[in-house]
């Protein structure tokens, strides 16, 4: 028997990296499985594809659904779709992000806007979308993916930083708001994990970050989906409104 036995997961940006990890882990623990991301090409589709049919293999039901997390509207469609679909949505894992880094300086409007409306902006729509279906079940659990950026600020990531506070902010709003409802909102912040994205980084740059973990290595995206699995599960029933780091100890 299974942690997420008959529970039905959402997950946005999860066909790759940490929100394909999550769908994975979820699935392992009964789950049902609806996935969001981008696909702007023909590579994309095939990705989102590919993902579908390793989390169906799983032997839960997954479906996947291409759409823009940050347009509001298209966010309110895909919802209703995966209510029609599924039947209910007793977990939300907000996990779509981007980064377009640059020193404040130098960055422009557009790269401040584009992570604000896709890391932050996407969040509330798809909070805003799903609040109505967990509230008529009285029950529910949101997961935020913000990062420790978003706690203690990063230099050449404002926009990502503050992105990232806001989810972590959000998240404790809306546990407030929501938990005489039963539901349930709090924030993963990871730290140096290994993806396709701190793979293209330099090795000079890699060394020093470990450096700063008192682990002295990079985190899995296993060790983030662990961490999502506790938050949608009842073993953590009682909490609420909380942001775990999960960073090798990074941000003591």
């Amino acid at each position: 028997m299974g942690l997420l036995d008959g529970k039905t997961a959402l997950i946005t940006g999860a066909a790759r990296g940490i929100g394909k990890a999550i769908a994975l882990k979820f699935a392992s623990e009964g789950a049902n499985i609806a996935f969001t991301d981008l696909v702007l090409n023909d590579d994309m589709a095939a990705g989102l594809e590919v993902t579908r049919k390793e989390i169906e293999a799983v032997g839960v039901k997954c479906r996947a659904y291409a759409g823009n997390a940050a347009d509001y509207t298209e966010t309110e469609e895909v919802v209703k779709k995966i209510k029609e679909d599924f039947g209910s949505i007793d977990i939300l894992v907000n996990n779509a992000g981007i980064t377009k880094d640059g020193l404040m300086l130098r960055m422009t409007e557009a790269q401040w806007d584009a992570v604000i409306n896709v890391n932050l902006k996407s969040a509330f729509n798809f909070i805003h979308a799903c609040i109505p279906i967990m509230m008529r079940q009285r029950s529910g659990s949101i997961i935020n993916m913000a990062s420790v950026v978003g706690v203690h600020g990063n230099a050449g990531q404002a926009n990502y930083a503050a992105s990232k506070a806001g989810l972590i902010a959000l998240a404790k709003s809306i546990g407030q708001e929501m938990g005489p409802k039963g539901i349930r909102a709090n924030a993963i912040a990871p730290g140096f994990i290994d993806t396709a994205m701190t793979a293209a980084l330099s090795d000079e740059i890699r060394q020093e970050w470990i450096k700063k973990i008192p682990l002295r290595r990079g985190g899995q995206v296993e060790d983030i989906a662990n961490t999502a699995l506790y938050l949608a599960s009842d073993l953590s029933s009682y909490v609420s409104g909380q942001v775990i780091q999960v960073d090798g100890g990074m941000n003591m």
